[in-house]
């Protein structure tokens, strides 16, 4: 008897059995279950340094994040199209409310270590929907040793029965309806959909069964998965939460240990000696006390011989290697005791800026390639030549800038020739570049016909 061949959704639900549950504990960690084994009476403290050092972090990562669109040097009308690009392309960025979308991403990706983007058309709404889907469910496939060549992505979710009819309503048995004999266990409380793409495909499983399989209607896999930070020849990324949780867990336990003790001294525990029966010994002021002859009697004094003191010491050592292990000096919470600005400041703050960047090279690469599938699609369904133009990502100085300064600066290379107005524009931050070069081009104009008018008019 042959043995039937295992379905794409039972063998993907033996895969990765370790990356999942790293992302379950690093999420737990990150919600505050810091503590192992099971609970016990003794007092237990969490101070979630965790969730305030990742969500500082990922607000370092995302300040002031544009997407530019520059039009290629060779193309007719680039500035025009660029201009049109631009546009659509914000009205994406709102609909799908991009700037929120991107915080809970990076937030996400710092806590389990990877994060994507998936980018698809909207047939109904006739717009792009732009989603961060769980990594949890995520599976991909690349080409031998080769992780930047993806040939095939699966995405693993579940759905209530309402959900499943409200997405694909089309699946779903209707009354009066053409009868689906196959597809009536969709009426089912629950379903596991999995998507599987590759480039010139498209499966849908609900449960073990395929319900729709076509050609990819996009002509490539609508993911953008990237990691929060890339270890050597892996696909997968590293958590921020890996680094710091020893050290995280200890600093409950010492911070435990200390409140105990600081709450017993302020109610004294009363040692006896030579007594074998005691009653009513009470620890009040006036209280008093019948012990026997050569019985005695005192308060422990746990504060004594400065015990405490080296609690407080050690508390202070680990607070130092959660900070150097997080990479994120301790005025990065806004502990500025030295007054420090400037190059001080920097150099106070290099650690956590040497992380933003880390974090961002690897952010403006998925961006990039987001923002490319975008114009794909919008290629595709407006029938525009969008592709030809090359996106740019730039974000906000980690520490606030001499604004004089850089506009000085700026200024200098400009008028060297160094840099463009465009690319001044976008140093600077603007918005947008493009647009602010016309409006520059068009002032010009506008100035040299009132040259040109005014001798004429005197004459």
């Amino acid at each position: 008897m042959v043995a039937r061949a295992e379905t794409l959704p039972q063998q993907i639900a033996r895969m990765d059995l370790d990356r999942l549950r790293a992302y379950r504990e690093n999420l737990d960690f990150y919600s505050g279950v810091q503590w192992e084994g099971a609970t016990r009476r003794q007092r237990r403290l969490t101070f979630n340094y965790a969730k305030a050092i990742v969500d500082k972090t990922a607000a370092y990562v995302m300040q002031g994040l544009q997407v530019h669109l520059l039009p290629p040097p060779s193309y007719p009308q680039g500035e025009e199209l660029a201009k049109e690009a631009i546009r659509t392309l914000r009205e994406v960025h709102e609909a799908n409310r991009l700037e929120l979308l991107d915080l809970d991403n990076e937030i996400d990706c710092s806590v389990l270590g990877d994060a994507c983007y998936k980018v698809t058309w909207d047939p109904v709404e006739k717009t792009i929907r732009v989603t961060a889907p769980d990594v949890q469910g995520l599976y991909v496939w690349w080409v031998g040793d080769d992780v930047s060549r993806i040939w095939r992505v699966a995405l693993r979710y579940t759905l209530t029965a309402d959900e499943l009819e409200e997405a694909y309503p089309y699946l779903v048995p209707q009354v009066g309806g053409r009868p689906k004999a196959r597809l009536s266990a969709l009426r089912g409380p629950s379903h596991t959909l999995v998507e599987v793409w590759t480039p010139r495909s498209f499966q849908l499983w609900v449960d073990n069964d395929v319900v729709e399989e076509r050609s990819n209607p996009y002509g490539f896999i609508p993911f953008v998965i990237y990691p929060n930070l890339r270890e050597p020849k892996q696909f997968w990324g590293t958590s921020d939460i890996v680094a710091i949780k020893e050290v995280a867990q200890e600093l409950n336990r010492a911070m435990s240990q200390l409140s105990t003790i600081l709450e017993l001294s302020g109610n004294p525990i009363a040692v006896l000696e030579n007594v074998t029966e005691a009653q009513d010994i009470v620890v009040q002021p006036g209280a008093v006390w019948e012990l026997p002859e050569r019985a005695r009697a005192y308060l422990l004094d746990l504060l004594q011989g400065g015990g405490v003191s080296l609690h407080v010491d050690y508390v202070n050592l680990l607070f130092r290697i959660l900070h150097d292990l997080s990479e994120t000096p301790r005025t990065a919470f806004g502990d500025n005791a030295r007054a420090l600005s400037g190059v001080a400041l920097q150099m106070e703050l290099d650690p956590l800026i040497k992380k933003v960047q880390r974090k961002r090279l690897i952010r403006a690469v998925a961006i990039k390639e987001r923002t490319r599938l975008i114009l794909r699609l919008l290629e595709k369904f407006h029938h525009r030549p969008y592709s030809q133009l090359h996106p740019e990502v730039t974000w906000d100085p980690v520490l606030p800038p001499d604004r004089s300064r850089l506009v000085e600066d700026e200024v200098r290379m400009v008028a060297a020739g160094i840099h463009s107005r465009r690319t001044a524009a976008m140093t600077l931050g603007s918005a947008d570049p493009t647009g602010e070069f016309q409006r520059w081009l068009e002032e010009e104009r506008a100035a040299r016909r009132e040259t040109q008018i005014a001798p004429s008019l005197s004459s």
